[in-house]
């Protein structure tokens, strides 16, 4: 099931590559020698992908490396609009809304082309810049002595792209909220624990002003569970692993992710929780969201999707997801999942966005 996976998800780009390559040779009023020149190019940004996830890039200088990497996975998400944008065309010409010298030898069609995707990619890339406070309010007939205030986030990737300066935005950001505790659930790391060594990204986080409990992400076993464990030691995160903590009022439950097919199950993992106290689950993927409902949680908060980063895969995950994205409910079960404060490869948002929850729990 992996492999079929992998292959079709590098087959279908490879396939677009080609749809899109020879649009290009076509559109281009060029000579021979220029149009091969553009499509070697364009071919080989899209080949660093696989640079990437081999992690030969990681022997590479720390320049050399993060240029790989962002030309690889930008390069990804732009062949995704140049097929759409050319598929479009193609229909308006079989349908005789457009005609046929449009997509032929045309200057103004590539340069039209190119002003759209610039407009739309920088759009994306501020977009991203810009971080979404959702605040959401939860209540509990559960004994309270107060109101807790928590900061909840998911995915970070901190990596190659996502760099201490950024990580450094960010904790500024959150420290402003002056949280009881901090949540996170699962890939603070991308896939590389090389940027985060080298540039002592756990010092960042040992300058946040609460405690933070943290769950395993897929992420932290692609770049190798046993270095994310100690990265989060260093940085002073509570490694939640198929276990609780009692913090305060609150039970916090952090489940391994499911790529480790031995983590335990949910009903086990509940036997330790204190159910007198408010239940908190923090699972990096939300898949069958009945377990919470079934085991009486409280609250559930996961992350993965990234609600598909860009329009239209965001369409993409609400199909494969009972709930990809926001605030969802099943029974007394409240749940939210996040499309991520990080971000994996490109940093471009369209038509979804980053985030960090602010989740205020009272006594009702």
């Amino acid at each position: 099931m992996k492999t079929m996976w992998m292959l079709l998800f590098m087959g279908l780009p490879l396939l677009a590559l080609a749809y899109i390559g020879w649009h290009i040779w076509c559109l281009l009023p060029l000579s021979a020698v220029w149009k091969t020149v553009v499509i070697i190019l364009m071919t080989g940004c899209f080949l660093l992908t696989f640079a990437n996830f081999s992690r030969s890039t990681d022997g590479m200088p720390m320049p050399a490396a993060t240029f790989c990497y962002e030309v690889a996975t930008s390069s990804l998400i732009i062949l995704l609009y140049l097929f759409m944008i050319f598929l479009v065309l193609d229909l308006g010409r079989l349908v005789r809304l457009l005609p046929r010298t449009l997509l032929y030898n045309n200057w103004a069609t590539a340069i039209g082309i190119v002003v759209l995707m610039t407009a739309v990619f920088t759009y994306g890339y501020f977009h991203y810049k810009h971080k979404y406070r959702e605040d959401i309010q939860l209540t509990t007939e559960k004994q309270m002595a107060k109101p807790l205030k928590l900061v909840m986030m998911s995915d970070l990737h901190l990596g190659y792209h996502n760099r201490r300066e950024e990580l450094h935005r960010w904790v500024d950001m959150i420290n402003e909220e002056h949280a009881d505790a901090i949540l996170i659930a699962g890939d603070i790391i991308d896939m590389s624990m090389r940027p985060l060594k080298e540039e002592r990204m756990f010092e960042e986080f040992q300058r946040l002003n609460a405690p933070v409990y943290a769950c395993l992400g897929n992420h932290e076993y692609y770049s190798g569970e046993p270095d994310a464990q100690q990265f989060y030691e260093l940085a002073g995160i509570h490694l939640l692993q198929d276990r609780c903590a009692i913090v305060g009022d609150l039970c916090i439950i952090g489940r391994d992710d499911r790529t480790n097919q031995h983590r335990k199950t949910l009903a086990d993992i509940m036997k330790q929780a204190d159910r007198s106290k408010f239940t908190i689950l923090l699972d990096h993927q939300p898949h069958h969201l009945e377990q919470a409902e079934r085991q009486k949680v409280d609250f559930q908060f996961s992350g993965h999707t990234h609600h598909g980063q860009v329009w239209p895969i965001s369409w993409v995950t609400e199909s494969i997801y009972e709930c990809a994205f926001g605030a969802h409910q099943r029974g007394d079960t409240q749940y939210y999942v996040s499309s991520g404060l990080g971000i994996w490869g490109g940093k471009f948002r369209i038509g979804t966005r980053s985030e960090y929850i602010v989740a205020t729990i009272s006594h009702q």
